[in-house]
């Protein structure tokens, strides 16, 4: 019988330590593979939220500063000449090397429409992107599905007592409410949205846009590297990073991340020496298994081999169980840590380096018990016969 097959009948001799020994490190690998599984889930659901959940670039023309202002473009007060970016150049952002990290691109026009008299801010907005763009908005109705719909802000609804299926008179020109945005705090209480090519013709802006927010999370590059893009590709026009958001969300995923290599490292360690105990303890009761190997001819390589053989099979068996059972956890534990379409991902790199650090620092931890029973003095081993 090989050294292999020795190590085997050993183990299946003694099945309650070698259960224990699994137990110790499938634990340790268990964690470090849930901890680093819900990291890398919890990274694509920020990056989910980023691209979904508002803008963080913002594309303006050269402009003046005016009284009234939504979003960098000022309108009212001293009327001056402002600048419009063209609509057709946009499609010049599909061209920039990081084109595949933009998620929307949401244009729009704004201008001052009139009510009965009243002056109010108007904005035409892209429907189909626009309501994706801004998730946090609470819409009573609906949103815009025609040309014939408006969606106002909280503050417009309750100046003009409008209800959602109201009929409302913009610049002369007749409209329904579809939607009234619930209140947000911000200066989207005051608008009136309309589609963008009706707010283009109502406010002779044809063509042009007044900004542009676009909704982009690089992962694997700075923001600011997109603002040089498209400054580039659009050198008439301002682009600026809002990245107070992106920096936040990043930075707690950077401490989840620091906390998870700590615990991890924390945990294996324990493992290891529970791998190390264990096995010292297995050594000094073999004492006499061991001396009649040396007596037999065994050679010390050939005790080292034979112990450090039962600690990779364990190990072995130990990192298997560990990974399943860390992807089992981590499945279990994402509803509570990360919204319901993010998902635990199968990854074959993780599983690979999970079995290996568990054979790694089992043979570790082994390694010194193995060399203390290769030093042992056959005469004394088998004095404890």
């Amino acid at each position: 019988m090989n050294l292999f097959g020795i190590a085997l009948r050993n183990l299946k001799r003694r099945k309650a330590r070698m259960a224990f020994l699994v137990i110790g490190l499938l634990i340790g690998v268990a964690t470090v593979v849930s901890l680093f599984s819900l990291s890398s889930s919890m990274r694509e659901d920020v990056q989910h939220k980023m691209e979904n959940f508002g803008a963080n670039i913002l594309v303006m023309p050269t402009r003046n500063d005016l009284a009234l202002n939504y979003g960098g473009i000022a309108l009212g007060g001293v009327m001056a000449e402002t600048t419009e970016l063209i609509e057709a150049d946009l499609v010049k952002l599909n061209a920039i090397p990081n084109a595949k990290n933009i998620s929307v691109v949401a244009p729009k026009v704004i201008g001052i429409g009139d009510i009965d008299g009243s002056k109010v801010m108007v904005m035409g907005v892209d429907p189909t992107v626009e309501f994706r763009l801004k998730r946090w908005w609470t819409i009573e109705g609906a949103e815009i599905s025609s040309v014939r719909d408006v969606v106002v802000g909280s503050r417009v609804a309750k100046s003009f007592a409008l209800t959602v299926g109201a009929a409302i008179e913009v610049n002369k020109r007749p409209f329904t409410v579809a939607g009234i945005i619930q209140p947000t705090g911000s200066q989207d209480d005051d608008l009136i949205l309309v589609s963008l090519p009706v707010a283009q013709t109502m406010l002779g802006k044809e063509g042009n846009v007044s900004f542009v927010e676009v909704a982009a999370l690089c992962g694997d590059c700075p923001v600011d590297d997109m603002v040089n893009q498209i400054s580039a590709t659009l050198p008439g026009a301002e682009v600026s990073a809002i990245q107070q958001v992106v920096k936040s969300r990043m930075h707690a995923l950077e401490q989840f991340e620091t906390f998870s290599l700590a615990v991890s490292v924390i945990v294996l360690f324990i493992g290891s020496m529970v791998v190390f105990v264990t096995m010292m303890g297995s050594v000094n009761e073999r004492c006499h298994e061991i001396g009649i190997f040396r007596a037999l001819g065994f050679r010390k390589h050939h005790v080292i081999k034979l112990i450090l053989t039962e600690a990779v099979v364990v190990s072995l068996v130990a990192g298997i169980a560990g990974y399943l059972s860390g992807i089992a956890a981590a499945s279990g534990l994402l509803p509570w840590v990360a919204d319901t379409h993010a998902q635990i991902v199968w990854d074959p790199t993780l599983a690979v380096a999970s079995i290996l650090t568990a054979i790694v620092i089992g043979a570790v931890a082994t390694l010194y018990p193995a060399l203390h029973a290769s030093r042992l003095d056959p005469a004394d081993a088998l004095r404890t016969l």
